[in-house]
């Protein structure tokens, strides 16, 4: 009778997504006031594809006086049409914004893909679809602000300020700029400067829908063209969504002023596996939180607690699992792990690294090859004897790098858990309804996912508490952070 070896690594054959379909410009300029305008300085930089590290395109870079024609464009907008038309005429924008990303999500997903480094099949099966949703969602609560909060007479802000990061680029734009414009808010947008092309692309789609001038301006750059969105007088809301150092300074810079802010800021998200746990299905589930994505999400389940008397089958399911990623082209279809998005970032990966094998912990990393390319590659690296006095169980790493740790009871999970100044996400697998209530009551995290993990939905609010940020996106939340109410 013949054995199975189930341990053999099959080898697939390249299957890479065409790219013939995307169309690219060599250069992009501002969008302001519903056309494309080069900057007033001149300036451009290079967008690159962190798996080849070769320049896609040049992008403008928005200086002071750029932001501040954005603004006065969607101020302008905002006091002659935008603000003055009916919810009705509102949510029929934003529908056919999300009709149209829906037709061309194909393109959108690739591009995200190139500019960002995340495997085609999370682009393609998450992030597009999920920014159309949001677009649909926030459509059909255009004309019904009233009966989201009756009694209340919301109105909308004014001009909105927003600054995106680089892991979602496409759905972190859609969380915001869709509740903004179903509440009568007009936006200036700033992308991140390493993955400004679908938020670019988004401006095309901007047009093609007519959306009236200067509800939408989109200016690129980088730290400094942040600053002077955050800095400009005529802001009413700002709303960013990035570092915790970048979110303290934008909190200091607003003080005093009569500006509103929405943080969402970093995260070291706990994973909880009980003794009751389905293991398997557990473990699929910190192998999506955290190497999927490249641990590029705020809310990658990064420290992982296990129950003693299931933590050796854990690892050692952890680890035959890890042996079957791939790293690889972002384009494949067969690809589990893309590149890492950015030289610099790579670079904060390994220093972490290094610092856990400096500190004694134990490392454990697929042995998968990494591509020949001159790209930005990791493989996805398991720590455990990790304590909680640990750089990397301590501080946010944004990369694929899991740290282990072992606990006896539910008291002591909990106070493990909760010790870090983050509280975005945490997740709990337990087979038991009653140990999920508890759990999820004691522990300080905004979004608690339950035998699941980094499950979104348009419906539902997302964000923090303590250096993890304020205010939320997605929901009535969301509706509620762009209006006086």
């Amino acid at each position: 009778m013949s054995s199975i070896n189930f341990n053999t690594t099959w080898q697939y054959a390249p299957a890479p997504e065409s790219t013939d379909h995307i169309a690219l410009k060599e250069q992009y300029e501002l969008f302001i006031n519903n056309k494309f305008i080069k900057p007033k300085e001149g300036k451009y930089f290079e967008t690159l594809n962190p798996s080849t590290g070769k320049k896609i395109a040049s992008i403008a870079e928005a200086g002071e006086a750029d932001v501040d024609a954005a603004v006065k464009a969607a101020r302008n907008a905002y006091n002659k049409v935008w603000s003055k038309m009916s919810g009705k005429d509102r949510g029929k924008y934003i529908y056919r914004i999300a009709r149209l990303l829906q037709e061309r999500a194909r393109e959108f997903a690739v591009i995200e893909s190139m500019d960002g480094g995340k495997p085609i099949r999370e682009s393609r099966d998450i992030d597009i679809p999920l920014a159309a949703a949001h677009f649909f969602y926030y459509a059909g609560w255009a004309d019904k602000l009233e009966y989201a909060f009756p009694n209340r007479q919301p109105k909308s802000m004014g001009v909105a300020g927003q600054v995106i990061p680089w892991n979602f680029p496409l759905l972190m734009a859609a969380w915001k700029i869709a509740p903004a414009l179903a509440t009568g808010n007009t936006i200036v947008i700033k992308p991140a400067e390493t993955t400004p092309l679908t938020a670019l692309k988004l401006a095309e789609l901007i047009q093609e829908a007519d959306l009236p001038p200067g509800v939408v301006n989109i200016v690129t750059g980088a730290g400094q063209t942040g600053a002077a969105i955050v800095n400009h007088p005529d802001i009413d809301k700002i709303a960013f969504t990035g570092s915790t150092g970048v979110g303290k300074i934008i909190q200091n810079a607003i003080a005093g002023t009569r500006k509103k802010a929405t943080l969402e800021l970093g995260g070291k998200a706990a994973n909880i596996i009980l003794e009751d746990a389905a293991i398997d299905q557990a473990v699929e589930g910190i192998i999506n939180g955290i190497y999927f994505n490249q641990g590029h999400v705020c809310c990658a389940g990064s420290r992982l607690f296990v129950q003693e008397g299931v933590y050796d089958e854990v690892i050692r399911k952890l680890k035959a699992r890890m042996e079957t990623l791939i790293v690889g082209d972002p384009l494949d279809k067969n690809t589990d792990i893309g590149a890492i998005n950015s030289k610099s970032q790579l670079g904060t990966i390994e220093r972490y690294i290094q610092s856990g094998i400096d500190e004694g912990a134990e490392m454990y990393q697929s042995s998968c090859e990494l591509p020949k390319t001159k790209g930005y590659w990791c493989r996805p690296t398991l720590f455990t004897n990790t304590s909680q006095s640990h750089k990397i169980v301590k501080e946010e790493i944004f990369g694929p790098v899991l740290a282990v740790q072992s606990f006896r009871t539910v008291e002591e999970v909990i106070q493990k858990a909760n010790n870090t100044p983050y509280g975005l996400s945490a997740g709990v697998w337990t087979d038991k309804g009653s140990k999920i209530f508890r759990l999820t009551n004691k522990l300080r995290a905004g979004v608690i996912w339950a035998n699941t993990y980094n499950k979104f939905d348009p419906t539902a609010p997302f964000g923090g508490f303590k250096e993890s940020g304020f205010g939320r996106e997605g929901g009535l939340h969301g509706l509620a952070a762009y209006l006086k109410i």
